[in-house]
């Protein structure tokens, strides 16, 4: 069932151009009215109706039988793309969602089980709004917290908390917060006047960074002056100081990532594997998961995370993003109190998506697994290439081709309007490797073919020398045939020992999978395969004894002596285990052998039955 509004006023469509539902000048107000077949009662009525007839209480204090997960209706303000996939995964756990948004057809106006018609800016209708609902929650931050403070003091269960929705929404009292608990930050300060942005300048050098404290999103609110002479016009690009702006010490990151962290209603968080996300004209345009970085460097993300959340107050889902500098520090960027960008892929790549996952942190259920269910994944957003219907073509062209490629999933917001930029659906791959989906990523986007030379190695090739070559070369060829990106060096344990100790060391954080050469095994985690080098003198049997006599606790796995094919297959077989698609072709590989074998017995008996047929007719002869 959906509220609507009788007649939507004029401001309701004011508003869906602004940047923000509620910048209209006058929100409307909700229409309790549902959509009954009989004439409607009067809006007073209704709304004296929702006051003396609230959503059944949470579990435990209702006498109705709980059908599904739960009978607790969960209220959403906002219906944008996120309450959509929040109303999707509510779906299929069998949970009620209301929803509260301004626009009649909102994303998620199609699929939640009603839609009140109003803006969530409004105190008014936020309060008769939570009525209806035995939890509220946000999928923007940018809505009436001052209520939801309110309406937490009159019983009201809201979650996050108002006191976190509260410091998510100033940015420089999110960063002063943060700071308070030991987070890691960029350095910021307050500026509110010319000569104190100027000292900012002098402090922290150029560029510099300034920001809107409130409503700054997607890049809007953030500016970069270069040198003293711009900080008049950026400062008026923000509104001015009576906007309320900060500034930032210019951060040189190598990457900018994300953790999705899930907090439950008793405290607990599980968090999200470390995501790099890319960003298109300060929009997050691309989502690789897991994002190439060392553990070390995930580790230190996730703790990052996990500790900024948990200075807030209230459960739900958590997007925190983060700049990984040069020198490898993890500085917060900020955080969103939500479901998030970085976090789409989990509806495929995961085996908790975010929003299941915000439902189930929300109502007091367990928490599921978040971990990734694929090896890999990445996100393209759907931004809005053109205004009007070109700009739909080109997005449904985009789209068409998607559904062409293996492990590609489609989401289309069904938002009204199109316009440059503007986020109107994603495209999720999910794949057996980082290599894998990027590759289908460029077939999506019609791309050169991805260079092998540019991704990042997932087998290694290394040489105590180059007299090895000839040998090693073998092992070479077979991951080429398979299309498996290697790399191939000589470590000389003799002569480089230094270069081998950093090598082995490195090789897991560098994402290499298997390493063809026994002599780092006991320096690395990543299986090792060894192969004997013929020698004149022992004719390499004391290559092959030096390896199959490793000590206890280093596994090397060997092949005949000279014979890098073999261990090229095994490399092949090894990634194969958690590749099915390499899995496939190994089998492909095994079948072709097969297929030889008998091609030659089919000859060979061929050709001894002409040769029998001939020695008869011989003997024939002489008979």
């Amino acid at each position: 069932m959906h509220s609507r509004l009788l007649s939507a006023p004029s401001h309701a469509s004011a508003a869906s151009s602004s940047p923000l539902p509620f910048a209209a000048a006058h929100p409307c107000r909700a229409s309790w009215t549902p959509r009954p077949t009989s004439p409607p009662p009067p809006l007073s009525l209704l709304r004296a109706t929702a006051s003396m007839h609230p959503s059944p209480p949470p579990e435990g204090h209702s006498d109705q039988p709980v059908h599904g997960v739960t009978n607790t209706v969960v209220g959403v303000l906002g219906g944008g793309q996120l309450g959509k996939m929040l109303c999707q995964a509510a779906s299929q756990m069998g949970v009620r969602m209301a929803i509260l948004d301004p626009l009649e057809d909102c994303p998620a106006s199609s699929v939640c089980h009603e839609h009140v018609v109003g803006s969530f800016n409004d105190g008014a209708t936020v309060s008769e709004f939570a009525k209806r609902c035995g939890v509220l929650t946000v999928e923007i931050e940018h809505v009436d917290a001052v209520t939801l403070e309110k309406l937490e003091k009159q019983g009201i269960d809201c979650e996050p908390k108002a006191s976190t929705i509260m410091i998510i929404q100033d940015k420089y009292r999110q960063k002063t917060h943060f700071s308070k608990f030991g987070i890691p930050l960029p350095d910021f300060v307050e500026v509110d006047t010319l000569s104190s942005i100027e000292k900012a300048g002098e402090m922290f050098g150029y560029p510099l960074m300034v920001k809107s404290k409130r409503l700054a999103y997607d890049g809007r609110g953030n500016a970069v002056a270069h040198d003293k002479k711009e900080l008049s016009s950026v400062v008026a690009s923000l509104g001015g100081f009576e906007h309320g702006l900060y500034v930032e010490r210019w951060t040189s990151f190598v990457k900018e990532l994300s953790v999705i962290v899930a907090r439950s209603r008793d405290g607990s968080t599980v968090c999200y594997p470390v995501v790099e996300t890319i960003h298109k004209d300060n929009i997050c345009h691309v989502v690789e998961a897991p994002a190439e970085v060392p553990d070390k460097i995930k580790k230190l993300a996730t703790n990052v995370a996990e500790k900024a959340i948990k200075s807030l107050e209230g459960a739900g889902v958590f997007a925190v993003e983060l700049f990984l500098t040069q020198d490898n520090q993890v500085l917060l960027n900020e955080v969103a109190p939500r479901p998030h960008n970085s976090g789409h892929h989990t509806i495929e790549s995961c085996y908790t998506s975010q929003y299941e996952q915000h439902l189930r942190a929300i109502l007091g259920l367990p928490l599921g697994d978040p971990s990734m269910k694929a090896p890999a994944s990445i996100m393209y957003n759907i931004l809005g290439e053109d205004e009007g219907e070109a700009g739909f073509t080109q997005a449904h062209q985009l789209i068409e081709r998607a559904l062409d490629i293996s492990g590609a999933s489609v989401h289309w917001y069904a938002k009204p309007e199109i316009r440059k930029q503007r986020k109107m659906g994603h495209i999720t791959i999910v794949g057996p490797s980082k290599y894998s989906v990027k590759a289908r990523l460029d077939k999506l986007l019609q791309r050169d073919a991805y260079d092998p030379k540019k991704v990042k190695p997932r087998a290694a090739i290394i040489m105590g020398s180059d007299s090895d070559l000839p040998v090693m070369k073998d092992a070479a060829v077979v991951l080429k045939k398979f299309n498996i990106p290697f790399e191939l060096t000589i470590v000389s344990a003799h002569r480089t020992p230094e270069r081998m100790y950093h090598y082995a060391l490195s090789a897991k954080e560098r994402g290499l999978e298997v390493i063809i050469a026994g002599m780092v095994a006991s320096l690395t985690s990543v299986p090792v395969i060894g192969v004997p080098i013929m020698t004149s003198s022992l004719h390499g049997t004391d290559s092959l004894l030096s390896i199959v006599q490793m000590p206890k606790g280093i596994p090397v796995a060997t092949v005949a002596i000279g014979n890098a094919e073999n261990a090229g297959l095994l490399a092949v077989r090894m990634l194969a285990s958690r590749d099915p698609e390499l899995g496939d072709k190994a089998t492909e590989y095994q079948h072709d052998l097969r297929d030889m074998v008998l091609e030659k017995a089919k000859r060979l008996e061929e050709l001894d039955r002409g040769l029998a047929t001939e020695a008869q007719a011989q003997m024939e002869q002489f008979e």
